[in-house]
C-alpha cells in the first residue's frame, strides 16, 4: 500500500528549530535535517515514495522476478555445498528470511556474528529455528578484548554510531564466508517494508572502515589485529572480482511483519524480544537508553514510520506505540549495570561519557570526507554503505 504523496520534493522547505512532527507519518524534528512541505508532509515520506519508483526496486516487484532470482541462485550454486549465504541475528527479518530461503528450495549456510552481546533468548531462537529448518550454522566469534576496546572507543567518541562496529563486522563476515565457500549470493533481511528509511544524523558510516579506524586511533588503547573488516579495495575484490551479490529477498514479495511474526512463533517456536533489534543486550540498551537520553532521538520512531509508509500500520496506531513503555526502567537499570560491568568501566566513567557533548560522523576522518569531490569514488562509497 503506497502513501499518496502528490507534492514534488522540490516543494519542500527548511523549517526552524521548534518542534514539529509530520502529518502523514511520525517522523519529527529529532532528525535535524528533516524538512516539510506546505501540507506538513516530511522529506522522509517523499523519499520513500521516490525509492518505490527506482527501477531496481520496481523490477523486484514484477511478476516472475522472485522465481527468476531463485533460478539464478540455484544455477550459480550447482555442485556446491551451499548456493547462498544468509546472515542470522535471531531477529524477525533475518529469521523470516531464513524461513523463506528454505521454503524456496535454496541451500543456505547461515552465518551469525557473535560479538559477545547475544541474549540467551537470541541464542535459543537461532538454534531452534535453524534446527527446525535444517540449515547449517557458522558462528564467527569476535575477539572480545579487541571488540570491547572498539566499542568503548565509539562511546568515547560521543557520536550516535556505536553500533557501527558490529554492523560493519557482520557485513565483512558475510563477504568473507561467501568468498571462502565460493558462493556468489548473500541473501539479507533488509527490506523496504520495515526498514524503508534512514536518518544520516542518527547513524552513518557502516561501510566506512576509515571512519572506524580513525575513531579507534583516537580513543582506543589496544591495537586491532583480528577484527574482521573491509574497505574500498576489499569491496572491489568481493563485488567485482569474486562477483558476490546481495539479494534483499523480502523486497521481492509483499512482506508483512505481523504475518511473519505469526509464522515464526507458530511454525518455528521463535519467541519475540519486545522490540526491533532487542535480541542484543547492548543494542537494546543503546537504542532504548543511550540514544534517547544523550542524543534526543528514538529509533523506534523510524521503525514505526517504515510500517506506516508500507501501509502496515496507521499513524494513530504508531503514535500509540510510541507512548507504550517497551523498555521498563527496571530492565534499563539491569542492562546498564550489565553493560558497564562487561565493558570494564565504572558507573562514574559511564556517567562522564553520557555527559560529553554529542559529536557526529563529520567530526572524524572518513572515506566520505576525502572522496566527496569525486562522483565515481562517491558511488563506490555509497555501494559500501548499502552493502
Amino acid at each position: 500500500m503506497a502513501i499518496d504523496v502528490t507534492v514534488n520534493i522540490s516543494a519542500l522547505t527548511t523549517q526552524g528549530k521548534s518542534y514539529r512532527i509530520c502529518r502523514r507519518c511520525i517522523m519529527d524534528t529529532s532528525d535535524p535535517d528533516i524538512v516539510f512541505d506546505e501540507r506538513g508532509v516530511c522529506s522522509h515520506c517523499h523519499r520513500y515514495e521516490q525509492m518505490l519508483s527506482v527501477e531496481s526496486y520496481v523490477k523486484k516487484r514484477q511478476s516472475g522476478a522472485l522465481d527468476e532470482i531463485v533460478r539464478v541462485i540455484k544455477q550459480a550454486g550447482k555442485n556446491k555445498r551451499y548456493d547462498c549465504i544468509i546472515g542470522v541475528s535471531g531477529g524477525v527479518d533475518s529469521t523470516y528470511t531464513a524461513y523463506l530461503v528454505k521454503k524456496l528450495g535454496l541451500r543456505p549456510l547461515a552465518v551469525h556474528l557473535d560479538n559477545g552481546w547475544d541474549s540467551e533468548l537470541a541464542v535459543s531462537n537461532i538454534e531452534k529455528v535453524l534446527k527446525n529448518l535444517d540449515i547449517d550454522l557458522y558462528t564467527y566469534v569476535l575477539d572480545w578484548d579487541e571488540f570491547k576496546d572498539l566499542q568503548l572507543a565509539f562511546l568515547k567518541s560521543s557520536t550516535p554510531d556505536s553500533e557501527i562496529p558490529t554492523d560493519h563486522a557482520i557485513l565483512a563476515v558475510l563477504y568473507k564466508v561467501a568468498a571462502e565457500e565460493h558462493v556468489r549470493y548473500i541473501i539479507n533481511g533488509h527490506n523496504m517494508a520495515t526498514e524503508g528509511g534512514g536518518v544520516a544524523a542518527w547513524s552513518q558510516g557502516h561501510g566506512d572502515w576509515r571512519y572506524i579506524e580513525s575513531v579507534h586511533a583516537q580513543f582506543g588503547v589496544r591495537p586491532i589485529k583480528s577484527f574482521v573488516h573491509y574497505g574500498i579495495l576489499s569491496f572491489i575484490y568481493y563485488s567485482i572480482i569474486r562477483g558476490i551479490r546481495w539479494i534483499p529477498l523480502l523486497d521481492y514479495l509483499d512482506y508483512d511483519k505481523v504475518e511473519a511474526l505469526d509464522v515464526l512463533e507458530n511454525e518455528l517456536g521463535w519467541r519475540y524480544y519486545g522490540g526491533k533489534h532487542y535480541e542484543s543486550i547492548y543494542t537494546r540498551f543503546y537504542q532504548g537508553f543511550i540514544l534517547p537520553t544523550k542524543f534526543g532521538f528514538n529509533k523506534k520512531r523510524l521503525h514505526l514510520a517504515s510500517l506506516i509508509w508500507s501501509g502496515q500500520m496507521s499513524r494513530e496506531t504508531a503514535l500509540e506505540e510510541m507512548d507504550k513503555v517497551d523498555y521498563p526502567v527496571e530492565l534499563q537499570e539491569q542492562d546498564k549495570q550489565y553493560v558497564i560491568k562487561k565493558l570494564g568501566i565504572s558507573a562514574e566513567e559511564f556517567g562522564q561519557i553520557m555527559q560529553m557533548p554529542p559529536k557526529s560522523f563529520w567530526d572524524y576522518p572518513s572515506y566520505k570526507r576525502i572522496l566527496g569531490k569525486s562522483r565515481l569514488l562517491m558511488q563506490v562509497y555509497h555501494s559500501l554503505k548499502r552493502s
